[in-house]
């Protein structure tokens, strides 16, 4: 570098020059955040069995795959340069001017002054753009101010990933005094001038004879008839006698070293500006008599230079964060916050109303306080709101791990820290907890509208992260400042993750069992529950909600046989019935009651179980055959290990037979219990039938309830709490499914028969167009089971003697025409709703049902031995090549330049392991070349010809480009 005042300036001794980064591929912080964020749902999928978890996880994990190609390929293509300012004056900015040119992408680097300031850069530039950024370092102090670049790196769309560029060397500016206000006139001391003794010195009075033109003379200086005689371009000289001129000297200063330069600055300044000739003398060092603007800068660096050099003063560097509140990219901060409402949009729909309103208020506030200049909220004031909205959530739900407190109060936490945010770094971390946020709802359900919700907004989120990684500049042709043009971008990364994600999705290994137990719901969902009492039953039938799908191997069974058993009542207190002998939800191990003699038709099945938070299955009469997490109870119902927290697929296989043939004692003894006192009218009914053979008692109670005008509704009258059988069957004589079955279970307990009630469902609607069933809530059925000696627990349905259609034709048919016998032709309006359940059901067997067995069934299907075994590490690993190896190389060639010709050229750069300096044309670029290559110095010239032929050549230019790619495999280093 020259060391002259008007050239570039010698770097100070204590800078070292930064060496060139090596062109290493590395995850960013935010980077490791997405890493763990796919860590963290991953291990929640694992644990609740979140089908379409798994999915959103792997297609996140397949866009940080695919990113790192974002960042490699630019990095080859990305230059930079760094250029210091003239000379500045102690106590202003230096404004050093940071250049980048090269490939689309953007770039991240850290600024620091030899002062102790550190400025971080991050920018994006377009296609063969050269983007200049104006980087301002304080000057605090006269002397030499060195910037260095470091951790210099090309990052990909998302700033996932950070690829190392060769940083610029170091800079250096010298800073000169600050001229002293108010300094006194300049002292009258003066040495040989102009008439001084008749020498002479340059001046523009006298002709004083010809030298060759240099560049930059004027034109009028220029002897044209020389020009015109010899061809040769001449410069006449002029000169002026030497008289006396100003000297500037150390001596008439006094005070402290920085004062008296502060002073000779400001009479050097003040020469400067009546343009009168000085010189300079200091201890040591003199300039010689000169004038104008060089030689004012040169004596303006001789002050700067002045030993000694004053000590630079130690910075005071906040300790609190909140004492160096970063500004962030308001641009950014709108889309993050765009992203994170339609992420949480769904939480309205299942959380506390103020939950939603305070959220939307802390969103909004962040939103408008920008442009309104309001101030941000105190973090006190933050952390007392977390903490009431936290006992709020606690009194609501009566916990704060359940599935619906966890997620509102999830919610409610992100709308605090984006209120709380300050600057990209949390703008990064609130696109992070979006993205957690968004993989909560498939607590809620794992149907294809979640699916699609989920996937656009990963699409705002990754929208929102990109416009974090550097400064968008709305109005220039920004690549990032466009928000539809940024949401094509993350959308495409998204699509070329699919392949990845899929691969994965199938051959993930599924475990069978959660990692740990923790409860996803404080109480039932909706269905069933384990009591009974006058009323339940009915408010479920006023819900079009699915229960559960049953596909069936074979052919559907037949109305009548449709009885989808339940939770089983025998306990009865006189006004709820509950589950009583042996808990009836423990297993049957070594209880002779388990005895089941199989008499008829054999039906496989797959339910797919909506969410109830119970632990048991719907099962068709009798299971023969069930899951390995699935048990059969004394009382023989499917109790699965783990409650139906999400949707849930099993495979079972069912029997019409006899059951507990051979009774345990204790439970039939247990089943004829009575309250003492309870209903003594339909007791003593009861007793009246004792002398009839077990048969008769039970028609006589059905011929009681066919004959005895009652009537089947949804609205019953309100009945006491005590003497409950008696005032329905002597009284309204109007109820549900539950009232005929609790008073029919009385009269054959009162009669001597062990009797109890079974809860489940009855019927579904068959499908058409998928071959299987519709179970719904309005299907929730309870009927009676009866113990007759030699044929074990006989199903009775009172329900059926007063409304027949309710077994044959539906529920909606039997409350308008209990007598019908087959239900009415379905709606055009029902066969679209049946259509679309169809393709609902498709959707939760292909995809929310995928678990370990179908996986298992998958492999065995292609060979291979299980999950674990080599060959399926070695296909896991295969396949997760294959998927993600396209999508990183179209992302690396979307980034090299859309020109062919220019592709060629930036394809030698990359040949030749020379990257092109900013704005250097190719012929300069092959002239470089060859001084490092001599031998491809013929070689390059032809490249360069062929170049300029491909792109500047009138007609048709694909011979060129053939020829250019020829010139270029001829290239070898």
């Amino acid at each position: 570098m020259a060391d002259d005042a008007g050239g570039p300036v010698t770097p100070h001794p204590a800078a070292v020059p930064h060496a060139a980064a090596t062109a290493r591929l590395r995850p960013t912080r935010f980077g490791v955040g997405f890493l763990i964020l796919v860590v963290l749902t991953l291990v929640g999928c694992i644990n609740y069995g979140l089908s379409l978890g798994y999915g959103l996880t792997f297609l996140l994990g397949g866009v940080w795959v695919v990113a790192s190609a974002g960042a490699s390929r630019p990095a080859r293509g990305l230059r930079v340069t760094l250029t210091p300012p003239v000379p500045v004056r102690a106590g202003e900015d230096a404004v050093f001017a940071l250049g980048v040119t090269g490939a689309a992408g953007a770039l991240t680097l850290t600024l620091h002054s030899s002062a102790g300031d550190t400025r971080r850069v991050t920018l994006r530039v377009r296609e063969g753009e050269l983007r200049t950024l104006a980087v301002p370092f304080p000057a605090r102090v006269r002397g030499p101010l060195t910037v260095t670049a470091r951790a210099a790196a090309a990052l990909d769309f998302l700033g996932l990933w950070a690829t190392g560029l060769p940083a610029p060397a170091p800079v250096t500016v010298q800073v000169v005094p600050a001229p002293e206000d108010g300094a006194p006139p300049t002292p009258p001391r003066t040495v040989s001038g102009p008439g001084d003794g008749g020498a002479r010195t340059r001046g523009d009075e006298d002709f004083s004879g010809l030298r060759p033109y240099a560049p930059g003379d004027p034109p009028r200086r220029v002897s044209w008839r020389h020009v015109a005689r010899t061809g040769q371009l001449l410069t006449r000289e002029t000169d002026a006698p030497r008289g006396r001129t100003w000297q500037l000297d150390w001596a008439d200063t006094a005070g402290e070293t920085e004062t008296r330069l502060s002073r000779l600055a400001a009479w050097v300044t003040r020469l400067e500006r009546a343009g009168q000739p000085f010189a300079l003398r200091l201890p040591g060092q003199s300039l010689p008599v000169g004038g104008g603007e060089a030689h004012a800068r040169a004596a303006l660096d001789l002050l700067a230079r002045h030993l000694p050099l004053p000590p630079v003063p130690v910075l005071q560097r906040p300790k609190r964060r909140a004492e160096q509140e970063e500004r962030p990219d308001e641009d950014a901060l709108r889309t993050t916050l765009l992203a994170l409402a339609f992420a949480l949009a769904p939480t309205a729909l299942r959380q506390p109303v103020w939950v939603t309103l305070l959220a939307a208020a802390l969103l909004a506030y962040r939103a408008v306080r920008p442009r309104r200049g309001w101030p941000p909220l105190p973090t006190p004031l933050l952390g007392v709101l977390a903490g009431l909205a936290a006992v709020g959530l606690n009194v609501t739900y009566g916990t704060l791990l359940g599935r619906d407190a966890g997620t509102a109060l999830l919610a409610l936490l992100v709308a605090l820290k984006a209120a709380e945010g300050r600057g990209p770094r949390d703008g990064k971390v609130l696109v992070v907890l979006g993205l957690f946020v968004t993989s909560t709802h498939f607590f809620h359900g794992q149907d294809p509208l979640t699916a699609l919700h989920a996937v656009v907004s990963a699409a705002l989120l990754l929208a929102a992260a990109s416009r974090w990684t550097a400064p968008t500049r709305p109005g220039h042709g920004d690549p990032g400042a466009d928000l539809p043009a940024t949401l094509v971008r993350s959308g495409t990364l998204l699509a070329l993750a699919v392949p990845l994600a899929l691969a994965l999705f199938v051959l993930f290994p599924r475990p069978e069992s959660p990692l740990w137990r923790l409860p996803v719901s404080a109480g039932a969902v909706t269905g069933l529950s384990s009591v009974i009492r006058a009323g339940d039953y009915s408010d479920l039938a006023q819900s079009r909600a699915v229960a559960f799908r049953a596909d069936f191997a074979g052919a559907v069974p037949a109305p009548a046989e449709r009885y989808w058993r339940g939770p089983v009542y025998e306990a009865y207190a006189g006004e709820a019935w509950t589950q009583g002998f042996l808990g009836s939800a423990v297993p049957s191990v070594g209880v002779p009651s388990i005895e089941v003699q199989a008499d008829g038709p054999n039906w496989s099945y797959t339910l797919t179980l909506e969410p109830s938070n119970m632990p048991w299955l719907l099962a068709l009469d009798t299971p023969v055959s069930l899951p390995p997490d699935v048990l059969l109870t004394t009382a023989f119902q499917a109790v699965s290990s783990r409650p139906v927290t999400s949707r849930r697929r099993v495979a079972l296989e069912s029997r019409s037979a006899q059951l507990g043939v051979r009774e345990d004692p204790r439970r039939l003894n247990f089943n004829l219990a009575l309250p003492p006192g309870e209903s003594p009218r339909a007791a003593a009914l009861g007793q009246s039938w004792q002398t009839l053979p077990p048969q008769g008692r039970i028609d006589a109670a059905l011929t009681l309830l066919g004959t005895g005008g009652f009537s089947y509704t949804l609205s019953p009258p309100l009945l006491p709490a005590h003497n409950r059988v008696d005032a329905f069957l002597f009284g309204t004589r109007q109820g549900f499914c539950e009232h005929y079955a609790q008073a029919f279970t009385f009269l054959m307990r009162a009669a001597g028969l062990p009797a109890r009630i079974v809860g489940g469902y009855l019927g579904g609607e068959e499908n058409p167009d998928g071959g299987y069933l519709i179970v719904r809530q309005q299907d929730a059925h309870a009927w009676a089971e009866v113990w007759l000696p030699g044929q074990g627990w006989v199903r009775v349905d009172p329900t059926a003697v007063v409304a027949p259609a309710r077994v044959s034709a539906g529920l909606t048919t039997a409350l308008s025409r209990p007598q019908a016998a087959a239900a009415p032709t379905p709606t055009p309006l029902n066969r679209w709703s049946l259509r679309l359940d169809a393709l609902q059901n498709r959707w939760n067997a292909v995809v929310v049902g995928y678990d370990g067995a179908q996986q298992r069934a998958l492999l065995g299907r292609v060979g291979l031995e299980g999950v674990g075994s080599p060959a399926f590490m070695g296909l896991l690993l295969a396949l997760a090549a294959a998927t993600a190896l396209p999508a990183w190389l179209w992302l690396r060639r979307a980034a090299r330049p859309r020109d062919p010709a220019a592709r060629a050229l930036d394809a030698l750069t990359v040949r030749l392991r020379l990257p092109r300096a900013p704005g250097e044309t190719p012929s300069a670029y092959a002239r470089r070349a060859g001084e490092r290559y001599p031998h491809l110095r013929g070689a390059l010239d032809e490249v360069v010809r062929a170049y300029h032929a491909a792109r500047y050549a009138p007609g048709d230019g694909r011979a060129a480009l053939r020829e250019l790619s020829a010139a270029l495999r001829r290239v070898r280093r």
